[in-house]
């Protein structure tokens, strides 16, 4: 019988021991455990972003991460955005370089779009400098994990910025399947879309619905899907109003978020693309 325990005790301690080195490794890999790093000295800015107006459109798009790294998406949108600027004729100059949020660097840019940029990512003198450019009547297109920290430093970026709190989604399972209510099939960047779009995603919640402050385009149906972290309890549910993609002004700017887009998979998708697309076009024009 002892034995049978000291077996059953060696096994449980490497599962265990095997779970641990697990999620260590998935926290590595995601970039979850490293310190956040604050970039000081900006990128050069290469000669084809000009400051002339009757040129091409200037696109920036942004990528750094100081928390969860979003290993597959983060590259499809990179190359899905390269693919767009060739076939709509823009100046795309893609970074993960922070320091790029300069006054004079921002107003060279028509359109500013944050790739799956996760944590406080910049400094005091960056925050003032894009809080200014998106004041003053930048463009900015925020995807999925742009608005999907637990928390943030700088509270301005959830409150007024994204005008919403992400608290959690799902993980058993992760990704699922779940209705997406296109509210607003008028609009030119889901003109497009069915009324009912199924797809398989990782479903965000946020503390409350924003509704109230911005213009809903789409939301998600809770009855699609689990909203619940582990197990049925749906904790995640958001009272039937979910709203998952809107726009709204800040100041003189326009804001346009997403909370669509972890999977690499979503950006090969062809509703999806043309929606982001013609999310880029709408801010542009």
């Amino acid at each position: 019988m002892m034995k049978f325990i000291k077996y059953s005790l060696a096994i449980l301690l490497l599962i265990f021991i095997f779970m641990a080195a697990f999620i260590a490794h998935t926290a590595w890999r995601h970039n979850m455990l490293s310190s956040p790093v604050y970039d000081t000295v900006a990128p050069a800015i290469p000669d084809f972003i000009s400051d002339d107006a009757d040129t091409k459109p200037n696109v920036l798009l942004f990528s750094k991460t100081n928390s969860y790294r979003h290993l597959g998406a983060i590259p499809a949108a990179k190359q899905m955005f390269t693919n767009f600027a060739k076939t709509e004729n823009w100046n795309l100059f893609e970074t993960e370089n922070a320091a790029v949020h300069g006054k004079t660097i921002l107003d060279r840019f028509d359109l500013i779009i944050w790739n799956n940029v996760t944590g406080d990512v910049l400094t005091q003198e960056q925050r003032t400098a894009f809080k200014t450019y998106i004041e003053e009547g930048g463009q900015f297109l925020a995807i999925h994990g742009t608005g999907g920290n637990p928390e943030y430093d700088w509270q301005w970026f959830p409150k007024t910025l994204i005008k919403a709190q992400f608290t959690a989604h799902p993980m058993n399972p992760q990704f699922q399947d779940g209705t997406l209510i296109v509210e607003n099939t008028e609009h030119p960047t889901t003109e497009h879309l069915p009324k009912e779009w199924g797809r398989k995603d990782e479903w965000y919640s946020f503390e409350t619905s924003p509704r109230a402050d911005v213009n809903v385009l789409i939301s998600l149906d809770e009855n699609s899907y689990n909203p619940s972290r582990w197990g049925d309890k749906r904790e995640l549910g958001m009272g039937g109003d979910h709203p998952m993609v809107w726009h709204h002004n800040v100041g003189d700017g326009r804001v346009y978020f997403s909370a669509l887009g972890h999977t690499a998979e979503s950006y090969e998708d062809q509703n999806f693309r043309k929606f982001m697309k013609r999310s880029c076009l709408w801010l542009l024009q």
